[in-house]
């Protein structure tokens, strides 16, 4: 078994100006990955991603996730498209249905969330891609409309999703899947029976990537065992990525960054 890649993450309970120093602790502990999350009402995860590639030198940056309603497709790909030229192969976008109550408290809480996600990631895809898009959907109206600045390298764009119509979706439309934390091994193992099912509708043997947000307590004596019994366990069970995260409480990313540099 190929071990996962492993990463943090920078929980938006942390005040924004922490960013720049954890960015940097990241990037001198070759840490591969770090994600930040853009909950309401904290911060925005375009702007943080932005700071974050701009302050590293090799740092992959991923959000986990964009909720859709929040923005329109032409938005979302015109910012992705910017970020994606500016740091090549260091961006890592992950697009999603938002927590549904935030989305009705902003007034933008879809009738359809699967309906606005399908139209939505199949939107910014294809302008990534460099199509020139006529869509007149349920939720997506674009009239000719094509990116300037497609990126040269088009990074992956990920899907976070709990239920199987989310992760059959995923499968047929984006390049990987969030898993959020608290799944078990065997959680993951049905997420990836699911996420097949959509990769064989779409006729897709492309690269898929499977990514498990994993909460840990950072301020325990046993940081390490939790972080090896994760790894072996859900490793095992097809992840391909473990992103550990401090709890709301201890949200500091600091304690993970050094036990991963231990690990490395």
């Amino acid at each position: 078994m190929t071990e996962p890649t492993l990463g943090v993450v920078f929980r938006p309970q942390s005040p924004p100006e922490r960013l720049r120093e954890i960015v940097l602790a990241a990037d001198s502990a070759g840490v591969p990955e770090l994600w930040l999350w853009e909950d309401c009402f904290l911060e925005g995860g375009l702007t943080t991603s932005a700071a974050a590639l701009a302050w590293s030198r090799r740092l992959r940056v991923g959000i986990g996730l964009l909720p859709v309603p929040l923005r329109n497709p032409a938005v979302t790909a015109m910012e992705i498209a910017a970020l994606a030229r500016m740091f090549p192969g260091r961006f890592l976008p992950g697009l999603g249905h938002g927590v549904l109550d935030w989305m009705a408290q902003v007034g933008a809480r879809a009738a359809s969330p699967m309906g606005l996600l399908c139209e939505h990631t199949a939107a910014v895809r294809d302008l990534l891609h460099g199509q020139t898009l006529h869509v007149d959907g349920r939720y997506v109206h674009l009239d000719g409309v094509a990116l300037d600045w497609p990126p040269e390298q088009v990074p992956p764009l990920l899907i976070g999703a709990r239920g199987p119509k989310t992760l059959h979706l995923a499968g047929e439309l984006a390049d990987g899947v969030i898993l959020d934390s608290g799944i078990t091994a065997d959680g993951v193992r049905a997420a990836r029976r699911s996420v097949q099912e959509g990769r064989a509708a779409a006729e897709r043997t492309d690269p898929f990537r499977i990514l498990v947000y994993v909460e840990v307590d950072a301020t325990s004596p046993a940081l390490a065992a939790q972080i090896d019994k994760s790894v072996e366990e859900l490793g095992a069970a097809g992840a391909d990525a473990l992103i550990f995260q401090g709890t709301g409480e201890a949200p500091d990313p600091e304690p993970l960054i050094a036990a991963l540099a231990e690990r490395a």
